[in-house]
Parts: C-alpha cells; sequence; structure tokens
C-alpha cells in the first residue's frame, strides 16, 4: 500500500515539474503577442523589449511573466527622446485566468531598474502623452475590452532614475537611486497603500537656484487611495532630507492624464541648525556627525492648487536660522554668527508672481563678515532685482573652517562689494539711467589644485567693475596647464545669465604664451598604469547659455604630432556652437588658415564639424604626418617629398576620441605641388620595373594642380597631367578612405626611353601587323593606358600590353602574337565600320540624286560627280584613315 502511495506522489510531483517547465512553452507566444498587441494599441511611440521570461516556479503558483529591456521611445515633436527604459518589468499572473485566455490577472509587479525622462518643452507639449486618442463612443471607464485586470497586492521599483525637466517653468528635478514599495489592495475601491521610499539623491532647480542637490532622501507614507476619485490622501508621512527630518499631509488628486490637483503641507518639527546645515552637500559628505554645531532654525512650505501643461499650483517656501554656528572638531576655526531669513512665494500659481525674497543673509569667518540681500520680483515678464554683497574673504583659511577633499589646495583673496537695482527691461533697452550698478570684485593670488586639476589654476589678478551697461573685465591673467594668459572685455548680462539663465553674452581679448591641446583636452595619460578605460573623455560640450566673442592670439600651440606658431583669430561661442573665423597660424614650415564650426547642439557625442582649410607652402610629409584626414584623403602623401598648396572643405562627425569620423565626411578641395618628389611608390615603382624604364623612378614634380571631392568614403581626383622626362601621364580615378586603388594612368613614352626589349617589342609587333596585310608605320611614341587596382601597398595593375600583377616582360615574345591578333581585329573590326558607313553614305547620296532628277532639281553644290563613284572614293578614304589611325602618335 505504502508503494502504492509513494508511486502515486512520484507520478503527481512529476507531473507538477513537467508541468513548470511546460507551461511557460506554451503560453510563451500567447502571452508576448498579447503583450505587442496591446501596446501598440495603446500608445503612439516606438516600444520593444528583447524577450518575455516566463515561468511558474518564480511566483509559484502563479504564473511569472517578465518583459526585459523594454524601452519606449518618442516621436515627434520629441522624436528620438527615450521616455522610458527598464531594465525588467515582472508580473505575478493568474495561471487560470491566463488559460481561460479572456482577462489576465495581475498580482504583484516589480520594475527593476527604470530610466524615466519626463519633459515639457517650451510650447507646453508634454512627451509622456503617448497614448492614442479613443475614438469609439465607450466611455473611458470601461474596461472591459481589456486583456488585463489588476488585483494587485503589491508592487516595488528598484534602482530608478527619474529626470523631469519643465522647458517652459525653467524647472528641473533628478531623482537617483529609488527603491520604492507599495502594498494594499487594489481590487477596492477604497483601501489604505502602505509606501516605502529610499534616493541616493535628489536635485531640484527652480531658474537657476538649486533648492537641493544630491540630496539623500527617504519617505514612509500611508496613503489613503480613493479609485472613486482618483484621490490619494497622505494620513501619515515622514520624510528626510539628508538630516533634515519633515513632516507632511495633504492629498493629491488625478483629474485627468495631464492635470493634476493638490494641497500638501510640510514642517521641520525640528528646530536645530544641524538639520538645515546638512543640506549642503560639501558640509553633509565630509565627517557630518562629528560636526559641533548652535544656533535654531525653521522650515516649512506648502503646494496648493492644479497642475497642468498651462496651470502651476501657489507654493511657498521658509527658511531662517538664527544664530548658526559649525566647527569641525579636528579644524581649528569655527563658521559661526550665521544669520539667513529667506521666502518664496508665490500666491497664485502664476510663475510671474513669484517673488524670492532674501532681507539678509550674514556669515563671519576668522572674524570676517560676508553678507548680502537680494529680492526678485516679476521674473518671467520684466525681472526686478534689488541686489547686494560685500566681503573679503582669505581663501588660504577656507581649509581652517571647512573640510577639503584630499589633494585639494586653496588660497588667493576674494574682495568683493557690488550692488544692483532696478528691472531688467531697462538694460535690455539701454535705458542705463533706470539701472542702477555699481561696485567691483576683485580676486588676487587664486590658485585652486584637486585631483581633477592637479597642475592647478591660477588667478594672478582679475579685476571686474559693475555699471549699468556692463561687466568690465579690466584685468584677467593666470596660469593654466602651463599656459600664461591675459584677457579683458566686457560681460554685457551678467544679471540675466545669473537669475534668468539667459546666455552669457560678452566679449574678450584674449593672449596666451603657449598652448598644449593634448594637455587641455585630455589625451595624454598621466601615470604609466593608465588604461583607455582611464583617459577616455567625452567630447567637449560647448555650453548651450553661451554668447562668447574671443578674439585670440597665441604665440605656441602643440596638438598631437601639429605645433604651430603666431596663432590669431577669432572664436564664438554660441548656440552650442565654436565658430571659427579666420584662424591663422605657422605651421608645417608655411603657414595655414582655418575656418568653420564646431557644434555638439545635435550630438555631445558625436560633434558635427564644418571646416575650411587653406594651407600655403606646407612641408607635405610634415602634413601626412600630423592629420590622419589627410593620410586617409592623400595616402600618396607618405611617398612624396616637397612643397604644397591645398584648399580643403569638409563636413561631418566627429568621434568620442575627437576625431573625424572618416564614413562621415563629404567635401571637395584641390592640391597643388609647387615643388617635390614621388619616391618608393609601389605602382609606380612596379610599372617601371615592367617597361624597364628608370626615369619613373624617385622622378621630380612641379607644379601640379588636381581637384578632388570626396563621400561615402572614397576620394575621387579628377585627371591631371603629369610630365617625366619627356613622358606625359595623364592620372584620374579614385580610392577609398581604405587606401584601395581605382585609378587610369594614360601614357606617352618615346621609343628611346623603353629599352632594347620594348623597343624590340613594338617593331616585332609592327611586322605581324604587316605580314597580316595592314601596312604600319612605326611611331617615335608608345602608347600606353594602365589601370591600377588593390592597395596602395599592394597594387595590382593592367595595361593594353600585358596583364600582370609580376611586373616583369620575360614573356613579352609570348605576348607579341596575341597582342597583334587583338590589332587585327581591331583593323577589321574598324574597316567594316568604315565600309558600311561609305556603303551607307553612298545609299543616301544615290537617293537624293534620284529624287533631285525626278523633280527637276538642280544641284547646288556644284559636285557633277556621281554617287557611286563618290562613295567608291569615301570607301577607300575610310581604309586609308582607319590603317594610318591603328599606330599614329597620339598628341600630349
Amino acid at each position: 500500500m505504502l508503494k502504492k502511495i509513494l508511486k502515486i506522489v512520484g507520478i503527481f510531483l512529476l507531473v507538477l515539474v513537467i508541468a513548470a517547465i511546460a507551461i511557460p512553452y506554451f503560453f510563451k507566444g500567447k502571452i508576448m503577442s498579447i503583450v505587442k498587441t496591446e501596446l501598440n494599441k495603446q500608445l503612439v511611440a516606438d516600444v520593444d523589449f528583447k524577450d518575455v521570461d516566463i515561468s511558474l516556479i518564480r511566483h509559484f503558483p502563479r504564473l511569472a511573466v517578465a518583459l526585459e529591456d523594454l524601452s519606449v521611445v518618442n516621436r515627434a515633436p520629441f522624436a528620438g527622446d527615450t521616455l522610458f527604459a527598464v531594465k525588467k518589468i515582472d508580473l505575478a499572473l493568474n495561471l487560470m485566468s491566463v488559460i481561460k485566455g479572456d482577462k489576465m490577472d495581475i498580482y504583484n509587479v516589480d520594475i527593476v531598474a527604470p530610466r524615466i525622462h519626463a519633459i515639457i518643452n517650451k510650447q507646453g507639449l508634454v512627451n509622456w502623452d503617448i497614448t492614442k486618442p479613443d475614438t469609439t463612443q465607450t466611455p473611458s471607464a470601461d474596461t472591459s475590452s481589456a486583456k488585463f485586470a489588476l488585483n494587485l497586492q503589491q508592487y516595488s521599483i528598484e534602482d530608478a532614475t527619474i529626470r523631469y525637466d519643465d522647458e517652459q517653468g525653467d524647472m528641473g528635478m533628478l531623482i537617483e537611486g529609488l527603491d520604492h514599495q507599495g502594498k494594499g489592495d487594489f481590487t477596492q475601491d477604497l483601501f489604505t497603500l502602505q509606501t516605502t521610499t529610499q534616493a541616493e539623491g535628489v536635485t531640484f532647480r527652480y531658474g537657476l537656484i538649486p533648492y537641493l542637490l544630491r540630496t539623500k532622501t527617504t519617505m514612509d507614507a500611508d496613503i489613503q487611495v480613493d479609485n472613486k476619485t482618483s484621490t490619494y490622501t497622505f494620513q501619515k508621512g515622514k520624510a528626510t532630507l539628508n538630516n533634515l527630518e519633515l513632516a507632511f499631509q495633504g492629498f493629491f488628486k488625478l483629474v485627468n492624464d495631464s492635470t493634476y490637483g493638490m494641497d500638501l503641507t510640510m514642517k521641520a518639527p525640528s528646530t536645530q541648525f544641524k538639520d538645515i546645515l546638512s543640506l549642503v552637500p560639501a558640509i553633509f559628505m565630509q565627517d557630518f556627525d562629528k560636526i559641533k554645531t548652535s544656533g535654531t532654525a525653521a522650515f516649512d512650505g506648502y503646494v496648493k492648487g492644479t497642475y497642468s501643461a498651462t496651470e502651476m499650483p501657489a507654493f511657498g517656501l521658509n527658511l531662517a536660522v538664527k544664530d548658526g554656528f559649525f566647527q569641525y572638531p579636528d579644524l581649528p576655526k569655527p563658521v559661526k554668527n550665521i544669520q539667513v531669513k529667506m521666502s518664496v512665494n508665490n500666491p497664485d500659481g502664476v510663475p510671474d508672481h513669484t517673488i524670492v525674497d532674501i532681507p539678509s543673509a550674514h556669515v563671519e569667518m576668522d572674524n570676517t563678515p560676508l553678507d548680502m540681500r537680494l529680492l526678485v520680483k516679476t521674473p518671467i515678464s520684466d525681472m526686478y532685482v534689488d541686489g547686494a554683497a560685500k566681503g573679503k574673504l582669505d581663501l588660504s583659511k577656507v581649509s581652517q573652517f571647512v573640510k577639503l577633499d584630499a589633494g585639494t589646495a586653496l588660497s588667493g583673496i576674494v574682495d568683493a562689494d557690488v550692488t544692483a537695482k532696478g528691472n531688467m527691461s531697462a538694460i535690455e533697452k539701454q535705458a542705463y539711467d533706470k539701472f542702477y550698478a555699481a561696485g567691483s570684485i576683485l580676486i588676487s593670488d587664486l590658485l585652486y589644485r584637486s585631483k581633477d586639476y592637479p597642475d592647478g589654476v591660477k588667478v594672478n589678478t582679475l579685476s571686474m567693475q559693475f555699471n549699468p551697461k556692463n561687466v568690465t573685465v579690466s584685468k584677467f591673467d593666470g596660469q593654466y596647464m602651463g599656459t600664461n594668459f591675459q584677457a579683458n572685455g566686457e560681460v554685457n548680462n551678467m544679471l540675466a545669465y545669473m537669475l534668468k539663465n539667459q546666455p552669457l553674452d560678452g566679449k574678450l581679448a584674449v593672449k596666451a604664451d603657449q598652448v598644449d591641446l593634448d594637455k587641455w583636452m585630455g589625451t595624454t595619460e598621466t601615470t604609466a598604469a593608465a588604461t583607455p578605460a582611464d583617459t577616455a573623455s567625452a567630447p567637449f560640450a560647448v555650453p548651450a547659455n553661451l554668447n562668447l566673442a574671443l578674439q585670440a592670439q597665441v604665440d605656441k600651440v602643440h596638438y598631437d604630432k601639429l605645433d604651430m606658431s603666431n596663432l590669431s583669430g577669432n572664436l564664438l561661442l554660441k548656440d552650442e556652437t565654436v565658430s571659427m573665423q579666420q584662424i591663422k597660424a605657422n605651421a608645417l614650415q608655411g603657414n595655414m588658415e582655418v575656418n568653420g564650426s564646431y557644434s555638439t547642439k545635435n550630438s555631445k557625442t558625436n560633434p558635427d564639424i564644418n571646416m575650411s582649410y587653406s594651407v600655403q607652402n606646407v612641408d607635405v610629409q610634415q602634413t601626412f604626418n600630423a592629420f590622419n584626414t589627410v593620410q586617409a584623403l592623400m595616402p600618396v602623401a607618405k611617398f612624396l617629398n616637397g612643397k604644397i598648396n591645398s584648399n580643403l572643405e569638409l563636413t561631418g562627425k566627429l568621434g568620442q576620441d575627437m576625431m573625424p569620423l572618416l564614413s562621415s565626411l563629404t567635401g571637395d578641395g584641390n592640391l597643388l605641388v609647387l615643388e617635390g618628389a614621388l619616391q618608393k611608390f609601389g605602382p609606380i615603382d612596379q610599372l617601371a620595373s615592367t617597361l624597364n624604364v628608370s626615369q619613373l623612378k624617385n622622378f621630380s614634380l612641379r607644379d601640379i594642380k588636381t581637384y578632388f571631392a570626396f563621400e561615402n568614403g572614397r576620394v575621387k581626383v579628377n585627371p591631371f597631367k603629369v610630365n617625366v622626362s619627356n613622358i606625359s601621364m595623364l592620372v584620374g580615378g579614385s580610392h577609398g578612405f581604405d587606401q584601395s586603388l581605382d585609378y587610369t594612368l594614360q601614357m606617352t613614352l618615346p621609343r628611346s626611353v623603353i629599352g632594347k626589349q620594348g623597343d624590340a617589342l613594338v617593331t616585332s609587333l609592327a611586322s605581324q601587323a604587316t605580314a597580316k596585310g595592314i601596312p604600319v608605320n612605326i611611331s617615335d611614341s608608345i602608347h600606353l593606358n594602365v589601370l591600377l587596382g588593390g592597395n596602395i601597398m599592394k597594387p595590382t595593375y593592367k595595361t593594353d600590353l600585358q596583364e600582370t600583377t609580376s611586373g616583369t616582360l620575360n614573356n613579352l615574345k609570348d605576348q607579341a602574337t596575341t597582342l597583334v591578333k587583338n590589332k587585327v581585329d581591331t583593323v577589321k573590326t574598324a574597316l567594316k565600320d568604315s565600309l558600311n558607313a561609305a556603303k551607307n553614305n553612298a545609299v543616301a547620296g544615290l537617293k537624293d540624286q534620284i529624287t533631285k532628277q525626278i523633280t527637276g532639281q538642280k544641284d547646288t553644290t556644284g559636285n557633277k560627280a556621281q554617287p557611286l563613284q563618290n562613295a567608291g572614293k569615301q570607301a577607300e578614304q575610310a581604309v586609308k584613315s582607319t590603317i594610318g589611325n591603328i599606330f599614329k602618335k597620339k598628341s600630349n
């Protein structure tokens, strides 16, 4: 009996194992089809996922379904932006609901490593509005046609990154390392959702003011969910921002897909200054628990109203610090007498009604006071500013108050006394009498060194004077990366840049003694153990909020294998683009001029370039070795010595190593060889050996000009003439960036240079032609076509004398018979064509003569010969001309 029971149990377990393995395969295709159908049915976006992982074991007894590497990419007007990408979405489904196929009940959702980027553009359009409009008459609440039903009990989000950019409202938020869990009975219309949330860093910006910066955040909340009204009420909520605890309450209501109502308040129960101090990232990250503090603080805020693409809720924020003090136990001096009052208030949600008011802020370091105040109103329509800052700071003493990162050195004096008051429109309209600005900022003997800047940044003097029109930079000199520089100029909208994030507009004249761009761009290894991954860096990204014109003069510039001197020109930094205007320099034993642009507007990883080069009297070998672009466009330069002039225009993209992507380049140019010599060039050397013509080896070139164009990885060269020791060549064709060759050389060689073997060949060819009944007069020159192929280092070629890759003339006699036959066939064809032409002319002439006789017309040509007689003479002349053209001398 026991054996039967064990047998039955064993069979039952075996069936379960087989079912656990087999069921996922039975339903995988069905589920994938439903998922893709539902996504395409509901969304206006490009949706893709790598695979669907199905298991009966992972969430037993429920069926586990996981979508892997899911991405949702926007279409216009946000084309190419990834709205949502996730490593895995793991669902727990009711197995019987899957088998029945009507609705699939979802009990659990786990989302792993999601990346969300929500955008509101300047026109107020949102990139998450990707659901297709409902064109049916069915009410939106009717979900009877849906293939999925939520019987959710719990969900989780692991390692999420959420970015929110409101370009219209000039607001941004970044949440990094977010973990979130929620539990509740989603089948009920009214239930309590228990949530826990942690984030490694939260950054929130409004305008240029960062209210939170990489702030470590936690939040625990019980939320009452009312599905009938889509209202979420915080029954109890507690959050921490670094060390600051906040209690919050209120509700959040979903009005429709893009409109939300809210009434939330928050307040810090603690009144300790230390909790507010934790919001300063540099202090919180350095032994924060050991800091001695005193003083009181208060913090509260609210958000109330409707949020949509066209509305904002009212909001407010208040901060007060009284008698603040802090000191690191292992540092000698404290920062004391910290007094701050700040309020940010918007009473009705209209952005232009926002008021930022800091009536006073005071701090003392080593008994040296720093004071400031700021009032900002009507920030959208016409910003009003009333602010002042005054203080003197000895930077060498900062390390006595605040801990700096290891390897950081700081010294110098900053002395500031600045005041500004008025509406920004006064500056924009150049009504400078209606805007008050005065004061100065003087920085002297500044030195900053860190692990990112091991060579240090030194500012000997930076003197700025403020007036209603602009900020004048009267003197700016220092050292960076071995470069000594001086600059002066003006900045026209400093306040608009700082407060409204408008492009910084200005003009600067800069002089420098020497610039090593290898160091500036980080292309040299700093340690012997550095790996490519250690030294790799992204291309230089041109800032979006600059409109700066730079007039530059540099004595010496080094970049890779290129050294330049006496460099001068203009740079314009605008719209994420650097425009180069008449950049001139002495280089490569000649001089050069560059115009063009470098832009990271369309791509930060593959910048766009648009360049125009002009080089005069430069050394070929130095040019070839200095530019990898020249190596691809003109590989023959490797074998050329001498001086050249060249003009080149190109467009394309750069790679992450700041080198041109050859496949992206298009353009054209010209090349003038002033004087040079071609040496050890494989294709010509082999041809010289084959023809036994020593003049083709190491021959001199002078005043040779050619035009070329390039695209799709090939350079097309227009035909150009070369004359070497009475040898005339016409060269044209193309080569690839991979250095493949496809060229034609039309050569005319005097018989006197081809040697006895070559002369014997020509005489033999003429004799054999005569033996075939074709009289041939031997010319003093030989015409030869050469087709170059293969690779520039391993060329192949064909000629009309032979087809060979070995380059010898040992078998010239064997080829003679074949070549004569080819000539005979050519003559036969030419004679046949000539006689047919003569015959056709005779028939046409006879028809014309008969017609004239029948109609009585007179012959006005004066030709009294008969048509058939003319035909005979024409045929005779055609045969003579054909035979005479076989070996006639070609003109150069």
